[in-house]
């Protein structure tokens, strides 16, 4: 292992895996290691079934059993931290430029919904469904119609397609009154179609161009494939740091799980090397996960998250396999929304006839898990339960000049558009420059990578 590296990296998370591959691609050599046996860090998808239920944050004990009637273990791939991707979103973009998806399979999530006054309905995302849908009324109905049209309209660099919205200026909320849509409107829009965590965005100036980018990114999204705009790897989440780990390795990353005692060595304060088992590789620069370098990290707030097994699809969601609900903050007197995703039997994580939902939000409370009941209550008659609270950790280094490089934690939302930013902020603070998504051809997956 004496050897000397570009960059070594610490954990084998999501994010860190997909940093690996773009530095490898990039010409780096990399060394990537992890403390577990396996991969995927805080974002892994375990298997057996059996192995879920003995994890410590769980304390079952290592002797914890599975109920018969969950069938073999070996059929349930259960993620830690669920999300979906967006169709048309980065991270399929990065997918695709980097080539990953030759070693991955994806299947289209069946529903989008959003949470209003105590029932779920399905989110509209184009004019035909606004029109047709029972969340709001007639009147309503053709004022949001309007406000997607202009949204897919809308060409920052046009113009003739501004309509009084300045690009640099406007607010999100200026575009809502400009179309007139009500506070109910306004909550499923920003939250179920834009994807923002709270309200925050609203009054920023040039938050006009995101807000509608977003909406786009969404309908664009849901147009690949129909269903929904959101995909999900058969076998688990799991599969993306699996898939982005033989990309690196390609291209000559060098991988070594298994070692629990790895540390960073310091020299004047500046990153040199990481040391494992006596030995010591040496580097520019290390990229990590907040668990590796917790001096160079702080927290913030805290994420709860419950995984539960059923037997059932969730009630009112069309009997689908999969789905995501978000419930929206002020529906429930909350500071930030509740996200629900279900997956099942057939993206193959568990067994036949059972399907797994995951209610997770930012903790606001000293009861965390009393926070999730809206989403727990909306789920029906649960076979198990696991509840556990995560640490939400933001780098206070930038790294370039102790050259760390850390993540930040995996978010409470369901989707992977905030995952993605922050693996291009990294990316741009190691390399010092942006990673060039315009490199990205905009094509489909191919068909036999997504059903």
């Amino acid at each position: 292992m004496d050897e000397k590296y570009d960059y070594i990296v610490l954990g084998t998370g999501l994010k860190e895996c997909i940093l690996s591959g773009m530095l490898s691609v990039s010409g780096k050599k990399i060394l990537h290691m992890d403390r577990n046996k396996y991969y995927g860090g805080e974002s892994a998808s375990i298997t057996p079934l059996e192995d879920f239920y003995r994890l410590d944050m769980f304390k079952r004990g290592e002797t914890a059993t599975i109920p018969e009637r969950f069938g073999r273990g070996r059929d349930w791939n259960v993620d830690l931290i669920p999300k979906f991707l967006m169709a048309d979103g980065q991270l399929v973009k990065m997918l695709i430029y980097t080539g990953v998806t030759r070693y991955l399979e994806f299947k289209s999530v069946e529903g989008s919904y959003v949470y209003k006054g105590g029932k779920i309905f399905k989110v509209p995302a184009d004019e035909k469904e606004a029109l047709a849908s029972s969340l709001m009324g007639l009147f309503e109905k053709r004022r949001f119609r309007n406000f997607l049209i202009f949204a897919q309209e809308f060409e920052e660099d046009n113009p003739a397609t501004w309509k009084e919205i300045d690009p640099k200026t406007s607010t999100a909320s200026d575009v809502y009154k400009k179309f007139g849509v009500d506070t109910n409107t306004t909550d499923f829009t920003g939250h179920a179609i834009a994807l923002y965590l709270n309200d925050d965005y609203m009054k920023k100036p040039g938050s006009a161009v995101e807000l509608l980018k977003r909406c786009k990114l969404y309908s664009g999204s849901l147009a690949r494939y129909g269903k929904s705009p959101y995909l999900y790897p058969l076998y688990g989440l799991g599969e993306l740091p699996q898939g982005f780990a033989r990309l690196s390795a390609i291209y000559g990353g060098t991988y070594m799980l298994d070692r629990p005692d790895a540390e960073i060595v310091f020299e004047d304060g500046v990153a040199v090397g990481v040391k494992a088992a006596g030995e010591t590789a040496h580097c520019t620069g290390v990229v990590c996960d907040p668990s590796y370098c917790k001096e160079k990290g702080k927290k913030v707030g805290e994420v709860v998250r419950a995984i539960c097994i059923m037997n059932h699809p969730i009630p009112n969601t069309k009997d689908n396999q999969s789905c995501q609900v978000i419930i929206p903050q002020h529906q429930v007197n909350r500071k930030s929304d509740i996200y629900i995703c279900v997956v099942s039997h057939a993206h193959q994580v568990c067994s036949k006839g059972y399907y797994l939902a995951i209610v997770s939000t930012t903790v606001e409370t000293e009861n965390p898990e009393e926070e999730l009941k809206p989403g727990l209550d909306l789920l029906g008659s649960l076979e198990d339960k696991f509840v556990y609270v995560s640490d939400l950790i933001m780098p206070t280094d930038d790294g370039k000049d102790s050259k760390v490089f850390m993540t930040k934690s995996y978010d409470a939302t369901t989707h992977f558009e905030t995952t993605c930013e922050d693996v291009l902020d990294t990316f741009q603070r190691i390399m010092g420059e942006p990673f060039d998504m315009g490199k990205v051809q905009h094509m489909k997956l191919e068909s036999e990578e997504c059903q």
